[in-house]
């Protein structure tokens, strides 16, 4: 099944305001690529538009994201797109490990870059779940917003791989939340991410967008250029401290622990899916039970 790229991410702009919207929660807006390059799209032609002064970044339903699409049947992880981060042959024309990192490389880490880089403010407003690549999208937003409902998880060690492909948790939680959260798959609460610098504002699910859009608001009122190059000039002063060679340095760590996988067993993420995911972290969390699902490829 096919999905266009209109249906799985809406677009709207009010007040100055553009909100993107990942609309899969029949799938917890699990990440295919029709979503991602839809979300590259709507972000474009955000940016583009002269009456949006900031992007909101948010889900459909009650989960934010639950990560990369590993198990719908929208999955299309195999059909080509045109390029548009990353200068690499086209993925389908490769094989092994050529494929995997030309793949991920365009769709996963220099996407996140271009999206960090976009010139104009974006807020991720995070209304539930945010789980492995969901966090690749809030991560390369400005500013996070959180319901009091959200939590953030990464719980790719169990799949065999060291983290989510733009490794920026040192950079977000410190490096001792980090560690936790990668070590135990456990829960980050909305709360807990606010102590540490990560999320902007908490609200309770009702007030949370009107919240956001005070917050977007109070961004607006800025000029413009001097918005952009504030942004530029923090993302500069964080990549001067290691940010960008981190990333890259634990990118290739990623496309490491995939070939090993794939050669001692056969799948490049340890053949660990959604089901083994899900009845994981249900178990170690029975508050959160019913909540989590994971998509990661």
């Amino acid at each position: 099944m096919s999905e266009h790229q209109d249906d799985v991410v809406l677009y709207a702009v009010e007040d100055g305001i553009a909100t993107i919207t990942l609309n899969r929660p029949e799938y917890r807006n699990a990440q295919n690529l029709a979503m991602i390059y839809g979300i590259d799209g709507a972000l474009k032609r955000a940016v583009l538009d002269d009456a949006v002064r900031v992007v909101v970044i948010t889900g459909a339903g009650s989960v934010f994201s639950a990560g990369h699409d590993i198990g719908s049947p929208g999955r299309d992880v195999h059909v080509q797109y045109d390029s548009r981060a990353a200068l690499w042959p086209e993925y389908t024309r490769a094989e092994a490990a050529e494929e995997r990192y030309a793949r991920e490389i365009e769709i996963y880490l220099e996407m996140c870059r271009r999206w960090r880089a976009a010139s104009k403010p974006t807020i991720a407003m995070v209304n539930g779940p945010c789980i492995a690549g969901g966090l690749m999208i809030a991560w390369s937003c400005d500013l996070i917003t959180a319901s009091t409902s959200a939590y953030f998880a990464d719980p790719v060690v169990q799949m065999g791989v060291p983290g989510v492909e733009l490794f920026a948790h040192p950079w977000e939680l410190g490096t001792r939340l980090a560690k936790e959260m990668l070590f135990t798959r456990g829960q980050v609460s909305a709360e807990r991410a606010a102590a540490a610098g990560m999320v902007a504002l908490v609200a309770e699910p009702d007030r949370l967008v009107e919240e956001t859009r005070a917050l977007a608001q109070r961004v607006a009122r800025n000029d413009r250029f001097a918005l952009a190059l504030a942004k530029v000039a923090v993302n500069r002063a964080q990549d001067a401290m290691g940010y960008h060679v981190g990333i890259d340095s634990v990118f290739g760590l990623h496309q490491l622990a995939h070939s090993h996988n794939a050669e001692v067993a056969g799948h490049g993420n340890r053949g660990v899916g959604v089901d083994a995911i899900r009845a994981s972290l249900q178990a170690e969390s029975a508050a959160a039970a019913g909540n989590v699902d994971e998509g990661k490829e």
